[in-house]
């Protein structure tokens, strides 16, 4: 029943208000992450995390290096990591308390899903 209501207020939002909604959203399972541990920032931590099996999700800003991102998405290709480019650093580096990275792993898969979702909705 509160799902229903939910999506019925969601339907109610105008796209900007909608995307406002989804990045608040985003912020906050981004910081609970953070928190549990469940995220590993930077180019080198993302590749080696990816390498050992243990991310569920990679996150690549926006506004990083071409020669950056091009280096994690062969890692992620290569190890089978979902992935979304998405965002600039210094945003998503608010939401998990890891200032200057441009490259997330998360490693939970629980968080990966609904931050995926999230994501998804927000580019909508």
């Amino acid at each position: 029943m509160k799902k229903a209501k939910d999506d019925e207020l969601l339907e109610a939002l105008s796209p900007e208000e909608k995307k406002v909604f989804y990045e608040k959203k985003l912020a906050s399972y981004m910081g609970f992450a953070a928190k549990a541990g469940k995220v590993a920032a930077g180019t080198n931590t993302a590749i080696f995390t990816m390498a050992k099996g243990k991310a569920r999700l990679l996150i690549v800003c926006e506004d990083i290096s071409d020669n950056g991102k091009d280096k994690v998405l062969t890692s992620a290709r290569q190890n089978g990591v979902e992935y979304r480019v998405y965002g600039k650093v210094e945003d998503l580096g608010h939401y998990t308390g890891k200032y200057g990275a441009g490259v997330f792993c998360i490693t939970d898969q629980n968080f990966a899903d609904v931050i995926v979702k999230t994501i998804d909705n927000t580019s909508k």
